[in-house]
């Protein structure tokens, strides 16, 4: 359940043009580029929300080292945007996922079988950051509670992938909270611009007044000084809510051999700091350890979903 606090508040790899391609356009990799019931091969992937180069370098790290761990060669496979990720793992071509919440809910409810292995220790309360430009925003009032997000209406406001739950979905219900409507936007509606990243450099452009991103995004952006903290200020840190979750396959086991997924999830639990290599992918990830996550505390992810259309 939430804890809401109503007061307060690579390149991509060089893989066979037509596979990625069929992800992306909701059809399934074609038999002869499957790989054989000889060759064990584990499939990655991970919903696009930051830039190529980043998310390339980490899950390039993390096949690196499951490989080393599991004895299977493991390769992650990019796809193009959130829905292609619920897709791919749908159909068969992908088997282990890094979803967020709500791209986590759709997947499962699409693929029956599918497990919920892991989610960073961040991800049982995470937040989401609604930022604005600093000329757009002069002498904002303090937003202390969700009727203060009334000094959003009449701003551009760009969320960042529409099927994004810190930055679309859970901004959106807080919104709603507050008694603003996506139509209360200037222009009656919001812009999407595809990712965090995207949406700390249009705020901060000025291209738009106003947005809402990933937390650990916004934090990481500040650690690397990408943020001019004179074009664009945190306006408000959401009340917590679950969030991002690896999600495999059902049939892993029957792949793999009789315990595969068990040892698969006790490879991710067990990455620490304290190794030189395993420290680069935590911090890649922003965390500091992967934990064991309970499918049932997506429930109210699937339940604001349903209510905001993004789940039928």
């Amino acid at each position: 359940m939430f804890v809401f606090l109503i007061a307060f508040a690579f390149l991509p790899l060089q893989l066979p043009a037509l596979a990625e391609t069929n992800v992306a356009q909701n059809q399934q990799i074609p038999q002869a580029q499957r790989p054989s019931a000889n060759k064990m091969l584990l499939r990655i992937s991970a919903i696009p929300d930051q830039n190529p180069e980043k998310l390339n370098r980490l899950y390039g790290l993390l096949s690196d080292e499951l490989q080393e761990k599991l004895g299977v060669e493991v390769k992650y496979i990019p796809v193009i945007d959130y829905s292609a990720a619920v897709t791919g793992f749908r159909n068969g071509d992908l088997d282990l996922v890094w979803f967020g919440g709500l791209t986590g809910v759709q997947a499962r409810l699409q693929t029956p079988g599918a497990k919920v292995l892991a989610q960073r220790d961040v991800d049982a309360a995470f937040h989401s950051i609604f930022i604005g430009n600093a000329n757009s925003f002069q002498g904002i009032k303090p937003i202390r509670g969700f009727n203060d997000l009334q000094q959003f209406k009449g701003k551009r406001f760009t969320f960042g992938s529409e099927s994004s739950t810190s930055g679309r979905l859970m901004p959106q219900y807080f919104l709603s909270k507050g008694g603003v409507q996506i139509n209360d936007f200037a222009g009656g509606a919001p812009g999407f611009s595809g990712s965090h990243d995207a949406t700390i450099a249009l705020v901060q452009s000025g291209a738009y007044d106003a947005g809402a991103v990933n937390e650990q995004v916004w934090q990481s952006n500040l650690k690397k000084g990408t943020i001019d903290r004179t074009k664009v200020l945190a306006l408000w840190r959401t009340p917590p809510y679950p969030d991002y979750h690896w999600i495999a396959q059902g049939d892993l086991d029957k792949r793999f051999g009789v315990g595969f997924t068990k040892k698969l999830q006790k490879a991710l639990i067990a990455l620490r700091p304290s190794d030189q290599k395993q420290q680069q992918i935590l911090e890649l990830f922003g965390a500091r350890q992967f934990v064991v996550a309970p499918a049932s505390q997506y429930g109210e992810i699937e339940s604001v979903g349903r209510k905001l259309g993004k789940i039928r």
